[in-house]
């Protein structure tokens, strides 16, 4: 029978213009990593910085099945190095699954490693406790339930809104959690926020700004369910809108603003850019239309592909092509019962929506599919997508980009293997370093 270590390793040598951090990765991605009790953390009292669940679970279990890791939190991310694959610095966002052939744990020697099969394949860091996270706002609420970081601290997370008005099975995204994410954090009675009032995202971000003496924190995310009618009386585009012009009146130029939403009329788009917004994230999530019509029921009936594809476009007038960045969920191309059956036709599909953006000047992005125990696709596909997709995927993304002449896109930090901080997927690993680079620290 096949190992991990023997899949991995076989595409490692098939691939080998492919980073083999961004195999590992993509890997860890997709099948999430365990986690023994030693390398948990203590949560918001300890040293390291915890997970925030910022706004989806990003775990193959549910809070309730998680053990002593739903007590004691895992790290947000955690950082590789090392091993026999000599990996250079790599940032890979934690997804708990605790029956992963990955796991981390104590080597016996007081040295975190990663575990793939029994063997060491790599040493493991942990994010450091920001300062800010130390503090809380005036009300008791803790910054990092307000306004958490990711990317090793590069990215100001902002879900301000914390469910979808996509609701229930005929609109819901069938590879979605926010709804549930949200729940189980209720009934597990976390503090979780459901509109975060505008003052208290500015207090959090003011004790970010005065403590952030190195200034890691470089942009933020506005983002968190769709809304179809209205929140709080606004619909999306002033929704999330007020947020941006209030943080960039008190903060100006501090950070990049970035919001993920869905795809608008081009007059609330020009909204959010006049708020101070500079990067808009509309995602399209899938590219095949059938599929799209079935794992994205609420934007189908709502918008519809192909005006959602045209808005996109309507975007990059009001922003420029490459400040619209809209995200694809790696991995359901292939999810059963109704995605593609072969690696092959899934890359196709995908890369026709690759060429139909960049082509353009529009630079998508993608996050590594999760499945998520308690949606649809992820209660039916729970392995995911196999890793030759993801690894291919790589492939056709940098290729496309370099055909058309598009560089990495703005707001997610350094390209380039050991350079990279983004966490949910391996593009910005995979992508050539700027030549002024120097690796990162570990």
């Amino acid at each position: 029978m096949q190992t991990r270590t023997d899949l991995i390793e076989d595409l490692m040598g098939r691939f080998p213009h492919v980073p083999r951090e961004a195999v590992i990765k993509e890997d860890l991605l997709r099948g999430g990593m365990a986690f023994d009790d030693s390398a948990l953390t203590d949560n918001e009292g300890g040293e390291v910085k915890p997970k925030s669940y910022f706004i989806f679970s990003f775990d193959h279990r549910t809070l309730p099945e998680l053990g002593t890791a739903a007590l004691r939190r895992p790290p947000e991310e955690i950082v590789l190095s090392g091993g026999p694959y000599g990996l250079r610095r790599t940032v890979v966002s934690v997804r708990v699954n605790p029956d992963s052939p990955y796991r981390v744990k104590d080597g016996g020697d007081g040295v975190l490693r990663l575990y793939l099969d029994d063997r060491p394949i790599a040493d493991v860091g942990l994010p450091p406790m920001p300062e800010y996270y130390r503090h809380t706002l005036a009300n008791g609420k803790s910054v990092m339930e307000v306004a958490p970081t990711i990317q090793w601290g590069y990215l100001i997370y902002l879900t301000v809104f914390r469910v979808c008005q996509y609701f229930g099975a005929k609109e819901e995204c069938q590879y979605c959690d926010i709804n549930h994410n949200w729940r189980q954090h209720k009934a597990a009675k976390r503090p979780y926020t459901g509109v975060k009032p505008v003052a208290e995202v500015l207090e959090a971000m003011e004790i970010i700004d005065r403590y952030d003496t190195l200034g890691a924190s470089r942009a933020y995310t506005l983002t968190g369910g769709s809304v179809t009618s209205t929140v709080e009386g606004l619909g999306e585009a002033d929704f999330y809108g007020r947020y941006a012009k209030a943080i960039e009146e008190r903060f100006p130029g501090r950070w990049i603003g970035k919001v993920v939403a869905q795809a608008l009329p081009k007059a609330d788009v020009q909204r959010f850019h006049d708020y101070g917004i500079r990067i808009y994230h509309p995602n399209y999530e899938v590219w095949d239309k059938r599929l799209f019509e079935l794992y994205c029921p609420g934007k189908e009936r709502y918008v519809g592909r192909e005006e959602w594809h045209r808005r996109i476009l309507d975007s990059a007038e009001v922003f420029g092509p490459r400040n619209v960045i809209p995200n694809f969920v790696a991995g359901v191309e292939m999810a059963a019962p109704f995605g593609f059956t072969s690696v092959d036709e899934a890359i196709a599909s995908t890369a026709e929506g690759l060429e139909f953006f960049m082509s353009r000047g529009i630079t998508p992005r993608f996050t590594t599919w999760c499945p998520e125990p308690t949606t649809p696709l992820g209660r039916t596909n729970p392995q995911g997508a196999p890793l030759e997709y993801h690894i291919r995927l790589l492939e056709v993304y940098r290729a496309t980009m370099e055909a058309h002449g598009l560089s990495s896109p703005p707001g997610y930090g350094p390209p380039g293997p050991g350079n990279a901080v983004f966490s949910v997927s391996s593009f910005m690993d995979s992508l050539p370093a700027e030549p002024d680079q120097a690796a990162q620290p570990a």
